[in-house]
């Protein structure tokens, strides 16, 4: 009796929390849902209405000349920050298991990109870095005598994948870090044992251990990368074919045309749980073994 009492004492005080959380999902998708399926236009209210045919919306959103573009920009940017990430984090991560001075304060610097929110990272790129007028790599070009290079007009979408990937590889590292360091001691004097030599001891014990470890990377961010917005926004405002799938959602939105921003929205969620569906098949199973 005193179990069931406590499991129902339990329930009631977890409830208010669950329900508040049911709400905070579903009421924002199902008005999504309702705005998705009428004409409802901010600056033209007498037009709201059951669109017709019903699917008006998805149609324009599918049919735009933007949309194919951002799907290949949302898709083109994912994978290569994924790449990036995952190659160049198991190289810091492997260098950081190695002893030397001043460990933890290289850790700490190497973590401390992902504590910076995207739009003060975007900007510190944007004005610091990229500037061709008074950024650092104009700087270093002019000593090299070389003319600057202006990134976001002439390799914009590039320069977004580097500010994106630099903020993600400290994720990747420390994810990928925590794997190396779990790695049995016994194999590591084992292979040292039998003369294995650096490489066919990363690329047979190291990197097979580490598997789950770059499928966990490549899962979570996946889901990140795929509402990559603020980057853009801060950077390019979507032009020079940057704009993804949020972006070009967010365009819809700033047209005041609810309805429409609507359908996008709800394709970028189709898009987002397909690309997702196709990489858990590919490597959820990673997390099984």
């Amino acid at each position: 009796m005193a179990t069931q009492q406590t499991r129902l004492l339990a329930r009631f005080a977890v409830a208010p929390s669950v329900i508040m959380l049911f709400i905070w999902m579903i009421v924002p998708l199902a008005m999504t849902i309702w705005f998705a399926f009428h004409n409802y236009n901010l600056l033209d209210l007498s037009t709201y209405a059951w669109s017709s045919p019903i699917f008006t919306n998805f149609y324009y959103f599918v049919t735009d000349p933007g949309f194919w573009s951002s799907i290949f920009t949302t898709l083109l940017l994912v994978g290569s920050v994924l790449i990036i990430t995952v190659v160049f984090g198991t190289l810091i991560a492997l260098l950081m298991d190695q002893p030397f001075v001043g460990q933890g304060i290289v850790r700490l610097m190497v973590l401390a990109p992902f504590f910076v929110m995207p739009t003060v990272s975007a900007l510190i790129w944007k004005n610091l870095f990229m500037n061709p007028a008074s950024g650092l790599f104009a700087w270093i070009s002019s000593l090299l005598g070389l003319p600057p290079i202006v990134f976001f007009n002439n390799h914009p979408l590039p320069a977004i994948i580097i500010i994106v990937a630099w903020q993600w590889l400290p994720f990747a590292t420390l994810i990928l870090l925590t794997s190396i360091q779990s790695l049995d001691e016994e194999q590591k004097e084992a292979s040292q044992l039998d003369g294995a030599k650096p490489l066919s001891y990363f690329f047979h014990i190291v990197l097979p251990h580490m598997s789950r470890a770059i499928t966990v990377v490549v899962l979570i961010e996946t889901i990140f990368l795929l509402n990559t917005f603020a980057e853009i926004f801060v950077t390019t405002n979507g032009a020079y074919n940057t704009a993804n799938l949020p972006y070009a959602v967010y365009l819809a939105k700033a047209s005041s045309d609810i309805g429409l921003a609507s359908a996008g929205a709800l394709i970028a969620v189709v898009v987002a749980n397909i690309v997702s569906f196709f990489l858990v098949r590919l490597i959820g199973k990673n997390l099984d073994a």
